[in-house]
């Protein structure tokens, strides 16, 4: 089970809502309750939750829960087939006046460190009235939650934030490695990028450099965070959508192929800064 995952059930635990949990694999669950929720790492995993042998649209199309929520990375194109899916099939019990159920695509932001602190944002994408009934659900383990709009909108969100995320990180580490490189440590370029024009969330939160910054992946050998292989994933996804609306991708078709050298070097399961030490070739600072 992810981080995050294991930060979602500890959540729900404690508030009051009741939920069933599980990462890759249904449970008899929803025979319980009213509510789903899935964070799944993979396309094939979360198509196999859903229209797999034992999915959860292969029960007959007669289901118990009125509202899913997914929290896992998928392209938007996939969220909005299995909204679709979804929405085409009927409820055991009419809820809230439907007779359908309703499914929201609604994955995180904020990494292993939102998920302990509780400061997770989630951005959501499905029906509105959805949306109204399960904010107290978002809030309950998460400090934003922010309505995207139809369908797949969540998904889209989360790629585009995700692509971006990896381009600053490697404009910071790639800044990091010059700076160090003409003589400038990392601890002094930190206090300039944070205090002018360069300041983002890879500089001033999760800084790449060993250290610089405690309680960061970087400050543990890059153990314990947003693995690269799943910045790869989350890029290839990113590059795919691009490619189907048309838009001009070279930034993002380049830190794929990146941080997919990273997981061909055996970092994959390192987290995402480690592109500082093992692209770069940055040094920890001492």
């Amino acid at each position: 089970m992810c981080p995050i995952t294991r930060k979602v059930k500890t959540v729900f635990v404690l508030s009051t809502f009741t939920f069933f949990f599980f990462d890759q694999s249904l449970l008899s669950a929803f025979n319980y309750t009213t509510f789903g929720y899935f964070d799944v790492r993979s396309l094939n995993k979360v198509l196999d939750v859903y229209t797999g042998p034992n999915g959860l649209l292969r029960s007959g199309n007669v289901l118990r829960p009125w509202l899913f929520v997914d929290s896992s990375t998928i392209d938007p194109q996939t969220s909005r087939r299995l909204s679709v899916a979804v929405s085409n099939c009927l409820l055991k019990e009419k809820k809230h006046n439907r007779e359908t159920p309703v499914i929201l695509d609604a994955p995180v932001s904020g990494g292993v460190l939102a998920a302990e602190s509780g400061t997770l944002t989630f951005m959501v994408g499905g029906l509105e009235e959805a949306y109204f009934a399960a904010k107290s659900l978002f809030l309950s383990m998460g400090e934003n939650t922010i309505y995207c709009g139809g369908a797949g909108n969540g998904s889209a969100a989360k790629i585009c934030n995700n692509l971006a995320l990896a381009v600053s990180m490697l404009g910071v580490s790639e800044g990091f490695a010059l700076g160090q490189s003409l003589g400038i440590s990392a601890t002094t370029l930190t206090k300039i990028f944070n205090s002018s024009s360069a300041r983002c969330w890879s500089s001033d939160t999760y800084n790449p450099v060993p250290g610089v910054m405690e309680g960061v992946p970087s400050s543990r050998n890059y153990d314990g965070g947003f693995a690269s292989k799943l910045m790869a994933k989350d890029l290839n996804l990113a590059t795919k959508s691009a490619e189907e609306v048309g838009v001009k991708f070279p930034l993002t078709s380049q830190a794929e192929q990146i941080f997919m050298d990273l997981c061909n070097q055996g970092q994959g399961t390192k987290d995402f800064s480690c592109v500082f030490r093992h692209f770069y070739s940055g040094k920890d600072e001492t």
